[in-house]
């Protein structure tokens, strides 16, 4: 079973910075893929995923928030087309934020940030720890993406749909 490990805030704006093709090649023992610089990684052989905390935790050189989902989870969530019907252009950005935890509440979707005017931040639906949505390319849209941790109780990290169909391939079949 491989598992997707998503680490929360590291590499932006300067902080928290690190390799995460040197993290993978210390991973090589467990088949570990880098996807991009935000701290992406498809583990491909059997762990449990205490066993990969604890050892993403003592090779990290600062602590973060260590998301860890089964990519079989993933590629289920993926089967279903979660922005059909939004727009496509270069100044709308698709994501899955992936919460910590499952929420014990969570607010019904959609959800559209601010609530009047030009949206900057749609939620269109959650699935689990998994949470899709769109976000204008705009500073402002940074804002409400942080408060993702707010409303639905548990902290939660970004990726870009692009990188997401990028640990798709990467699990291929090994994910179901």
């Amino acid at each position: 079973m491989a598992l997707v490990v998503l680490l929360r805030g590291v590499n932006v704006g300067g902080h928290r910075t690190f390799r995460p093709t040197t993290l993978a090649d210390q991973l090589k023992h467990l088949d570990a893929v880098n996807i991009g610089a935000a701290g992406t990684l498809v583990i491909r052989q059997p762990i449990s995923q205490t066993q990969l905390r604890a050892d993403l935790s003592r090779r990290l050189p600062f602590d973060t928030e260590i998301m860890i989902c089964q990519g079989r989870e993933l590629v289920r969530t993926m089967s279903q087309n979660r922005f059909a019907g939004e727009p496509v252009r270069p100044d709308i950005v698709r994501f899955v934020s992936v919460l910590s935890q499952r929420p014990r509440t969570a607010p019904s979707t959609p959800i559209t940030f601010p609530s009047s005017g030009k949206w900057l931040l749609k939620i269109l639906a959650r699935d689990n720890r998994f949470v899709f949505g769109l976000y204008r390319r705009q500073m402002k849209a940074i804002g409400y993406l942080g408060m993702l941790d707010r409303l639905f109780g548990v902290p939660a990290t970004t990726r870009n749909w692009n990188t997401i169909t990028a640990i798709a391939r990467v699990l291929g079949n090994g994910g179901t």
